[in-house]
């Protein structure tokens, strides 16, 4: 997703229009993630690539939306900071689903999205097709934001090689 896409899709930004404000939402643009990227880039990434997918194939692209941008609502360094009650896989999906709950009423689905998005890495199953897209959206925007600078590289030295 090219940074700033998801603000010209004005049916999306009514969407999100009540969280996005929010300083509990803007505040996770201060937080590192994925090394090159912050934790409300990714979110907003995650949010909106899969609203655009979850319509095109007719599902409850709300909740995805709303869903997605919620899905790391956490304030801390998982790098640094540990937990004696499980790893940050496990963790940081209920952190962020009480953090969302405090943010605004959610459906049932959102819950899911929230707590389920980590599918993969924890044994917790998606209830919902939408869990499992904004968890498969999740992993595919992690690896896009780590490999970024690589992928950048490759690119320039691709370019230059052809030009040779």
């Amino acid at each position: 997703m090219k940074k700033d896409a998801w603000q010209q899709d004005s049916e999306y930004v009514e969407l999100i229009s009540d969280l996005i404000v929010t300083d509990e939402v803007q505040k996770l643009a201060t937080f590192t993630h994925h090394h090159h990227s912050d934790r409300l880039q990714h979110s907003l990434s995650v949010s909106f690539d899969s609203y655009q997918i979850a319509k095109k194939l007719h599902l409850d692209y709300r909740s995805v939306a709303r869903a997605g941008l919620l899905h790391d609502l956490f304030y801390y360094d998982w790098r640094t900071t540990k937990f004696d009650l499980g790893s940050h896989a496990f963790i940081h999906p209920r952190v962020a689903l009480r953090n969302a709950e405090k943010l605004t009423p959610l459906s049932d689905m959102e819950k899911d999205i929230i707590l389920k998005h980590m599918f993969g890495a924890t044994l917790a199953l998606p209830k919902y097709r939408e869990s499992l897209l904004v968890s498969l959206v999740d992993n595919y925007e992690a690896e896009r934001e780590f490999f970024a600078p690589i992928r950048t590289r490759v690119e320039l030295w691709l370019k230059v090689r052809t030009t040779l």
